[in-house]
């Protein structure tokens, strides 16, 4: 096992070893990866959190032993809440965006590897009991955060994602995994028959013209959506779909609703 971690506030995933190559995912600071290959500068890792796999430049790829990386794989983490902080030493000071991960923090440092890093800005508390009304609170708190991020395929960060890296990341503030894509995510929770049950924090998916899901969002209050197009935004939502207000059409299928929380 060669494990690393995300150093970086990001780091893109590509479909191949190229620069060139399709974008599909990012690493963000403080995500762990095992690297399966090596291809010339190229890493063909995959994600400890979800096992998505791709391919990184060997540049921005930090090595970290088997024995960090086996206690990383056993907690949760905490998860930055600020839209972007420092995380610094004597030497470096860091930026990192809102859900990063803060891997081993205890309130004022955190570790990286061999590297202790400070941090003085607001996070999540895993070992904290929760319930579903704070989680609610803070899915609704840190949604809003997101509005108007651009929409970048493959992109997981507050500065450019895409639908599922946006239900990933707020799911992740609040303790749940999901996994990477929106094809995936449909797997988990149970079905919400109609959409007038639909509950904040549900999932909705949607298809395309083949019945392939392509797209997915967080239901909101008020018969709202909040989802990726084109920039986070909420839009209505109704037993058609998304109705986007700024068009005034539909612009996506409603296949189904989801309960996961």
């Amino acid at each position: 096992m060669n494990p690393g971690i995300c150093a970086l506030s990001a780091v893109p995933v590509r479909a191949e070893a190229s620069d060139k190559a399709e974008l599909i995912t990012e690493l963000l600071f403080g995500d762990c990866y095992t690297v399966l290959l090596t291809q010339g500068n190229w890493l063909h890792v995959e994600s400890a959190a979800d096992q998505y796999q791709g391919w990184i430049d060997y540049k921005q790829h930090l090595p970290v032993s088997p024995a960090y990386f086996e206690a990383w794989r056993a907690q949760e983490h905490p998860r930055a809440l600020d839209l972007v902080q420092v995380v610094s030493d004597a030497d470096t000071r860091q930026p990192i965006t809102v859900g990063c991960r803060l891997p081993f923090f205890d309130g004022m440092t955190l570790k990286v590897g061999d590297k202790c890093l400070f941090y003085n800005g607001t996070a999540t508390n895993p070992a904290q009991p929760t319930t579903p009304e704070r989680q609610l609170a803070l899915l609704r708190k840190m949604g809003l955060l997101y509005l108007r991020a651009p929409y970048v395929w493959g992109g997981k960060s507050v500065f450019g994602l895409d639908c599922s890296g946006l239900t990933q990341q707020l799911f992740g503030l609040l303790g749940v995994q999901l996994p990477r894509d929106a094809y995936q995510q449909i797997a988990l929770g149970q079905p919400v028959d109609f959409v007038t049950q639909a509950r904040p924090g549900d999932l909705a998916f949607f298809e395309n013209a083949d019945g392939r899901i392509v797209h997915v969002g967080v239901v909101f209050d008020e018969g709202q959506i909040l989802h990726a197009h084109g920039e986070v935004r909420l839009d209505p939502l109704d037993h058609h779909g998304i109705f986007n207000r700024d068009r005034q059409k539909y612009s996506h299928k409603l296949r189904l609703i989801k309960r996961v929380l």
